[in-house]
């Protein structure tokens, strides 16, 4: 017999005994509360750890008090945690203990208890899922273009299915109120390039041509790119959060009540203002680039003649419709990108902000896919 350990709380006692042919006996005394059981458990499965044990009998006939932590230490000694294949009895216990005691069974605590990761290969999984989540996208995105190719050509020929003043209230908050950023982004754009490319065609002797690069650069690539990304950022992510919140707010749901096409009542507005606004501001941003490089350019010491004349001579029709094409098909996938997230919202508190995210970080890819689209296209087109 082992002299009885004291737990570091006075109120618990344990006593481990082993006697022959794999018998053995523990018996707690004392209360078994939140502030004991943890220590007992410990002394407990240190003295029971690796023994040979056929049959354990855990008395409990000196404890006073159990609470639930109590119950806990002794189904888990009941169902043979500490001692695997050992037949365990519990006795002792009173009858009140008893009948809360065989309320929670060993199905229960499997039932419940947390499971530990069986998975060895969890990128596999991870991979699994971003695929399956692409493809239900794809799906979802190609619904929703069939819906829209639906929709947008009755709205255009019958005004009266068209919300204009809806369109008009967009333009606004989509076009004039992003002329400030549009004129800061684009201006300091025109003076990295100018000041960029001046030093490298200082080398050469060739710091005239610094106009006809902002020129060029501006109004195939930057002004539209711009422009797009600063659209991304401001109006595909209220559109999808506006439209997000609606969902949310089961709005949506009044709309098909009273027989109205979410998607010709909120999608369609955004789309048209989308695709109205997006060139405006293109052209905008491309006049404020050359003006910054103008800028550096008479910094320089050129005139304004030569300056114009280099711009002038550098771009022609088709460059400034390249570029106004650009601008169409970025609208596009702005307005569209974020009108189709905000659809797509669930249902919690974060569900909003997520699909905002999703509709900034979408629409940033399709516009570079796009583009990249353009360049190729031109660049074999001119061959």
């Amino acid at each position: 017999m082992e002299t009885p350990p004291t737990c570091p709380q006075t109120e618990c006692e344990i006593d481990v005994q082993f006697g022959q042919d794999g018998i053995a006996r523990v018996a707690l005394r004392g209360r078994l509360s939140m502030r004991t059981v943890a220590d007992c458990w410990d002394k407990l499965e240190t003295k029971l750890h690796g023994a040979k044990v056929k049959e354990l009998e855990v008395d409990v006939r000196g404890v006073g008090f159990c609470g639930g932590a109590g119950y806990a230490l002794l189904r888990y000694l009941n169902m043979g945690r500490m001692t695997p294949g050992a037949k365990v009895s519990v006795v002792g216990l009173a009858a009140g203990f008893q009948t809360i005691f065989e309320g929670f069974t060993a199905r229960d605590y499997d039932a419940f208890h947390p499971r530990p990761q069986t998975s060895s290969h969890p990128l596999v999984e991870e991979a699994g899922h971003a695929t399956r989540q692409l493809i239900v996208d794809m799906r979802d995105q190609l619904d929703f273009l069939g819906i829209v190719a639906a929709n947008l050509p009755p709205s255009l020929v019958n005004p009266k299915r068209m919300r204009w003043p809806e369109v008009r209230h967009i333009f606004v908050l989509a076009g004039a109120n992003a002329v400030p950023i549009v004129s800061l982004v684009s201006l300091l754009l025109g003076f990295i390039i100018a000041f960029e490319s001046a030093q490298r065609l200082a080398d050469f002797g060739a710091q005239i041509y610094v106009a006809n690069t902002i020129t060029v650069v501006m109004v195939r690539e930057m002004g539209p790119l711009m422009t797009a990304i600063l659209l991304a950022g401001r109006s595909a992510s209220a559109f999808a959060a506006e439209i997000g919140t609606m969902k949310v707010n089961e709005e949506l749901n009044a709309l098909e009540t009273l027989g109205l096409s979410p998607v010709r009542f909120l999608v369609i507005p955004r789309i048209v203002a989308g695709v109205l606004v997006a060139p405006l501001l293109a052209c905008y941003s491309i006049l404020m680039g050359v003006v910054g490089g103008a800028l550096v350019m008479l910094g320089l010491g050129f005139s304004l003649m030569l300056i114009l004349h280099q711009m002038a001579m550098s771009v022609q029709l088709g460059d400034l419709a390249v570029g106004i094409e650009k601008s169409v098909v970025f609208g596009i996938i702005v307005s569209g990108v974020g009108c189709w997230r905000g659809l797509q919202t669930q249902q919690g508190p974060s569900a909003v902000g997520l699909s905002t995210t999703r509709a900034v970080v979408t629409s940033l890819l399709l516009i570079i896919l796009a583009d990249a689209f353009f360049s190729t296209i031109s660049y074999f087109f001119k061959q």
